[in-house]
């Protein structure tokens, strides 16, 4: 039975049945190869907290910290390396002359497809929407892409991006999907999977061969939650982990989505969030949504602040929306009804869990987080 808990004194959740039954094609193989090849890959560490698993009542509790990812300080590298590899292997086809690389972003995406364009002698231009803040669109800059920012939220900078990508000499590499734009962001898709497989691998060293039993993911128009979900529910065996996802109440939805059963658009307003402040779900990624997810529910900015300040004390350097997966975490293991969440989710005092961090605290700066302790650096 599906609950959906959104009354007064209650917080916003849902919880639809027969996720961890439903199953799904497993992402390629050669994804994971192509990244192991590039220069800078390394795996990103999988830090255990045992302070947590004792405040969250579970047996271990991991964060996943893409806060050094292909030397940019969030997760996005992973898809836009993939997906801009196979754009321009397509391309070559017809010639060799230099492209223009258009996106859309709240920054982290943005630098990312920057950054391969710098780097494979092309052109970049991004569209970033009000609320980024001016030290991402910086970094952004200093790849030596144009930056166009826009007076308006993220699906209006998308808007904008793809109507500058009709140009002849342009892509768009976007990482959300609409109906007749989904090919290249289900490349991005495909490129996070690299994510999962190392993950696999490291809880495997910790002798947890069957993988953890949650995973909660910060969501912006589900990319990386369609990617974790592709992974989960595609294995032949081993545990089917539950999947949470954690959104910014500024910005849910797909919390609102999955409350309707179909996609919706919200209006958003401001976050610290910057990365998750998404109006609408991926177009691709909704039937993963709808089927896949055990759980989703939306936090709001002073939880993930704490939540920050609490692994930074810990020693995990993460920024706001990389701290979403814990505060929302807590936010469903705590509070009222919090036996009854944990019992849809499957939870006991032996579980482990994988909280995903996907970015660090120099990708979207703000002031109620604290300075990474790496080189300065910049959505799911």
């Amino acid at each position: 039975m599906t609950e959906n808990v959104s009354s007064p004194g209650l917080m916003p959740w849902f919880a639809p049945p027969g996720a961890r039954a439903w199953r799904c094609p497993s992402a390629p193989a050669e994804v994971r190869a192509f990244h192991a090849a590039l220069p800078d890959y390394a795996p990103t560490p999988l830090t255990e907290l045992p302070p947590l698993a004792a405040e969250l009542g579970v047996g271990r509790v991991f964060v996943k910290d893409e806060s050094c990812r292909l030397g940019l300080p969030a997760f996005k590298a992973l898809g836009s390396s993939w997906a801009v590899h196979r754009v321009l292997s397509e391309r070559a086809v017809s010639g060799d002359e230099p492209v223009t690389l258009v996106t859309a972003t709240d920054g982290n995406h943005g630098r990312a497809v920057a950054r391969m364009a710098r780097l494979l002698g092309h052109h970049a231009h991004a569209f970033v929407p009000q609320g980024v803040h001016p030290q991402a669109v910086a970094a952004i800059v200093a790849e030596q892409a144009e930056v166009t920012e826009v007076a308006g939220p993220y699906d209006e900078a998308v808007r904008l991006a793809a109507e500058a990508a009709a140009a002849p000499d342009a892509v768009l590499v976007q990482d959300t999907a609409w109906p007749g734009y989904e090919r290249i962001p289900g490349w991005i898709v495909e490129g996070y999977a690299t994510l999962c497989a190392e993950i696999d691998e490291q809880l495997a060293v910790e002798g947890i061969v069957e993988g953890p039993d949650l995973v909660s993911v910060p969501v912006g128009v589900g990319s990386l939650v369609q990617a974790v979900i592709t992974h989960y529910r595609s294995r032949p065996s081993g545990r089917a982990p539950a999947l949470l996802s954690v959104e910014a109440q500024a910005a849910a939805c797909v919390l609102a989505s999955l409350t309707a059963g179909e996609p919706m658009s919200v209006t958003t307003t401001d976050t610290i969030m910057a990365g998750l402040n998404c109006g609408t779900p991926s177009s691709i990624a909704w039937p993963f949504l709808h089927s896949g997810l055990d759980a989703a529910v939306a936090i709001p900015d002073a939880d993930s602040a704490r939540a920050a300040v609490d692994l930074a004390a810990l020693g995990v350097d993460a920024g706001p929306c990389g701290a979403a997966a814990l505060a929302g975490l807590r936010a469903v293991l705590t509070g009222r009804d919090a036996g009854r969440r944990r019992t849809a989710l499957g939870l006991d005092p032996t579980s482990v869990v994988v909280l995903l961090s996907t970015e660090g605290p120099d990708a979207n700066p703000h002031a109620t987080t604290p300075p990474s302790r790496q080189a300065p650096g910049g959505r799911p």
